[in-house]
């Protein structure tokens, strides 16, 4: 018996596939798919949200000082003319960072090898580049998800049927987060 459902695809278009319904999976909490698919996509993603149980506290907080540009209230930044060039003003601001440890840090890029990148768009702004965010799915697997699991010995994802698709009769599930 195979290791693992080839799912009628070569091997870079399966890795792609489960890659992004892996990522789609984090982000959304819950997918739509046939059942083959879904048992794949479960090994990856309890894989990664049990990596993030295991390092989620794995860090230590450190305080910086980092040059922050002065801005006006229009949101500007505030520049000024020396040697007859304008040149913007900066503070010194002081904040604390999370700095991952060694294991954290090899976890979040085990992670980034997973997940394909995601970019948030606001429902107003639909088909336009501007006001969208990068989401760092590391972190929320890190900050939102794992805490949830911290006591839960696997069974991160539940499977649930929904019933035959109308096009071609495959068994379409509910993959979520429990």
């Amino acid at each position: 018996m195979a290791k693992y459902r080839k799912l009628g695809r070569t091997s870079a278009q399966r890795k792609a596939l489960i890659r992004n319904q892996v990522t789609a999976l984090l982000y959304n909490g819950k997918i739509v798919t046939t059942e083959a698919k879904a048992k794949e996509i479960r090994k990856v993603a309890e894989g990664l949200i049990a990596m993030g149980v295991k390092e989620k506290d794995n860090f230590e907080e450190v305080t910086v000082t980092a040059k922050v540009p002065r801005k006006d209230s229009n949101g500007k930044r505030v520049k000024e003319v020396v040697d007859g060039k304008k040149v913007t003003v900066y503070d010194e601001v002081e904040k604390k960072i999370k700095k991952d440890l060694p294991s954290r840090l090899h976890a979040r890029r085990q992670m980034l090898k997973v997940l394909y990148p995601v970019t948030s768009v606001p429902t107003e702004n639909k088909g336009k580049k501007r006001n969208t965010k990068k989401v760092d799915l590391v972190a929320k697997i890190f900050d939102e998800i794992a805490p949830k699991y911290v006591g839960r010995n696997g069974g991160y994802t539940r499977i649930v049927k929904i019933g035959q698709r109308k096009g071609d009769g495959a068994l379409e599930v509910l993959l979520e987060l429990v």
